[in-house]
């Protein structure tokens, strides 16, 4: 049997190899790939904000292609039903008559959902299922979906003309919320070097298999909670509740809701991949603090006055870490 320290390093060989070929496609980007890879590697779904052509796609792609995982992209709009994502049933005609079912794209391994703010409520709620349960109930029939599986959903947060905000049981669903930065001077220039001038670097091939992933995933969920970390935990997320938040008076005055339980579920898996990523067996406070912005700004709630007043959940959630000791 493997010595967890074996474990652990391997798993930092193949988080590397996974690295070195993302990088080779990605400029920059570090904090997007590692989100990426949390969700991946915790088992859970990333909601991703940022304006047009800094590399989400790409990223998405890359990562897809260097897991050998099989990627489908939706790109969503208002006129997108619900049978466009999950498949429907069809009429065969082969001698004889019989309706067979067609899989929709969403049985990928890595669905990137593009734009998944333009579609309505209806086709929202679609993947509801898709995300909590990695199944699909088409007919009567429940279909499993091959594992790993992970949906990326991108917004862009500057054109909100004809979108439909998603609904909070949606956002709840996501383990992280990332946000793209643009591309420093110096990364846009590595940016034209690399596709403005001559030929494009070649793609990578795959350098981890799918039940690799799902090993790592196990590594993973061996990494030790002590309680004292995940009574941390609880408490920044009790602190996010008006009604408990005794010592922030702004959470009381702009926080309609706080936080879910699965959002300190998010807090420990995300810890978790970060002290991996770090090498450590057990997670910390300092771990618990770094994922706390990705994993509970879009479960928090704001009220009336917290939105007229331009209020931002990264605020509040600065003021919760600074006070929760």
């Amino acid at each position: 049997m493997t010595s967890p320290e074996n474990q652990l390093s391997d798993f930092l060989a193949d988080v590397g190899r996974l690295r070195e070929a993302v990088s080779s496609q990605v400029v920059g980007q570090r904090a997007l790939f590692d989100g990426v890879l949390t969700c991946l590697l915790a088992g859970g779904h990333a909601l991703i904000e940022g304006v047009p052509g800094v590399g989400k796609t790409l990223m998405v792609r890359t990562v897809a292609d260097a897991l050998s995982l099989r990627f489908a992209r939706i790109q969503f709009t208002p006129d997108l039903m619900p049978s466009d994502l999950v498949g429907t049933s069809v009429l065969r005609e082969d001698g004889t008559r019989r309706f067979e079912f067609a899989p929709g794209p969403v049985f990928a391994q890595l669905v990137l959902a593009d734009e998944i703010n333009r579609a309505t409520p209806k086709t929202q709620s679609a993947l509801l299922e898709v995300m909590q349960e990695h199944t699909v109930s088409v007919a009567g029939v429940t279909h499993t979906l091959a594992e790993p599986y992970c949906v990326l959903a991108t917004q862009n947060p500057l054109e909100m003309e004809g979108t439909y905000p998603l609904p909070e049981a949606q956002l709840d669903r996501f383990l992280l919320q990332l946000q793209v930065p643009f591309p420093s001077r110096e990364e846009l220039h590595q940016i034209l070097d690399r596709t403005a001038h001559g030929e494009p670097p070649p793609k990578p091939g795959p350098v981890l298999s799918p039940e690799r992933v799902l090993a790592l995933r196990g590594v993973v969920r061996q990494i030790a909670v002590p309680h004292s970390v995940q009574d941390y935990a609880l408490r920044v997320l009790e602190a996010t509740h008006p009604e408990r938040a005794r010592e922030l008076p702004r959470i009381t005055r702009f926080v309609r809701y706080g936080a879910s339980p699965r959002g300190a579920q998010a807090l420990l898996l995300a810890g978790k991949v970060r002290a991996a990523l770090a090498g450590r067996f057990a997670i910390g406070e300092q771990d618990v603090r770094a994922v706390a912005q990705a994993a509970l700004r879009h479960r928090l709630i704001l009220n009336f006055e917290g939105e007229a007043e331009g209020i931002t959940p990264e605020a509040l959630l600065d003021d919760v870490l600074g006070t929760v000791r």
